[in-house]
């Protein structure tokens, strides 16, 4: 088959980064990938759509560095493609990674991904559910027994009120945001300074209070979901103990954090099958899940990281069944045309 990655940036894909060993293990299967960054889009007179793609020349690579490395040496070579030469568009541009300086770009792969699926090639995580789903607001469509306690606003009235009924520490963060970027756990003794974090976030838009788990200060823990199900080889999940830096709420790996194997319990199975049928439904084929205790704090559906490091703790490739479920698509894809929704051959 033939596979977009939509991404930010080309230029800054990191070589541990899932995508790139995503490309990798399709490259090693005898698929032909395309990377677009997502200020590279184009639609064409003829209703095809596509972009500038870049690709890594045909060889055999050992492992995602060596594979980075000719994706990156090739650039020169990049090439237009376009929906009539794709299987499969693959959306994983992160949109809260170019709110602040290039706000024309966060919703740019989801309409030009809704518009390929109007020339019959597969688009994941579906478009349509993803436009939806454009920030952190949508884990308030999940049910209540399944996430935190939240207010959304921009007022810091509101936001004082949550922390005194809560009566003790609340999180604070932007609704539309990424990678840790701004994430503040307020105590009881920080109340004064309330307005001043509030108005560092707000700048960003709307800021979100949430209710503080204690299971939190022992780490949280990412769990993929593939079609809806965890993510799973040989009995072992693909899921990472986050932890954070002693002096750092935040448990992102980039942040500062630290990663150990992950032990996932039956209280997060039981969530996993409470929130199922609404990833299912909205075409949702991969995310990952920031768990605390049996709380949903988080779901990442454009970009989620952390395939490759869950594969190292646990001493499995869960990129395999990832590519299988992708070459399913296709063929399903093949087999019936547009007469199953996109959003259907999605979570396949």
């Amino acid at each position: 088959m033939r596979l977009a990655f939509v991404v930010n940036r080309v230029e800054t894909e990191g070589p541990t980064f899932t995508t790139n060993v995503l490309a990798h293990r399709l490259h090693t299967r005898g698929h032909e990938v395309f990377y677009f960054s997502v200020g590279q889009l184009d639609y064409v007179r003829d209703g095809r759509v596509g972009g500038l793609g870049h690709f890594a020349p045909a060889g055999d690579y050992a492992d995602p560095e060596a594979y980075h490395e000719a994706l990156h040496g090739n650039a020169e070579n990049a090439r237009p493609v376009y929906t009539d030469e794709l299987d499969m568009i693959y959306l994983r541009n992160d949109p809260g990674e170019d709110a602040a300086d290039r706000g024309w770009a966060t919703n740019a792969g989801l309409m030009f991904g809704q518009l390929a699926t109007q020339q019959g090639t597969i688009v994941v995580n579906d478009p349509y559910g993803l436009s939806h789903a454009l920030n952190k607001m949508y884990l308030q469509q999940f049910p209540e027994s399944v996430r935190p306690r939240t207010i959304i606003t921009r007022r810091i009235e509101d936001i004082r009120r949550f922390a005194e009924e809560e009566g003790s520490d609340i999180i604070l963060k932007p609704l539309l945001g990424s990678g840790g970027r701004n994430v503040f756990v307020v105590r009881e003794d920080d109340h004064p300074n309330l307005k001043q974090i509030v108005e560092v976030i707000a700048q960003q838009g709307y800021v979100i209070a949430q209710e503080f788990m204690p299971a939190a200060a022992e780490g949280d823990i990412r769990l993929f979901l593939m079609n809806g199900k965890p993510l799973m080889v040989d009995g072992k999940y693909a899921a990472v103990h986050r932890l954070s830096a002693s002096d750092d709420i935040r448990n992102n790996i980039h942040a500062g954090g630290s990663a150990q194997k992950a032990e996932i319990t039956p209280a997060m199975l039981k969530m996993i099958e409470l929130i199922r049928p609404k990833l299912i439904a909205d075409g949702m084929f991969l995310v990952g899940l920031d768990i605390a205790g049996d709380r949903l704090l988080e779901i990442n559906l454009e970009s989620p990281g952390g395939l490759r490091g869950a594969g190292i703790l646990e001493g499995v490739d869960f990129t395999i069944p990832v590519v299988e479920s992708l070459e399913n698509k296709v063929l399903c894809m093949q087999n019936y045309g547009r007469r199953i929704p996109n959003r259907t051959v999605a979570t396949l």
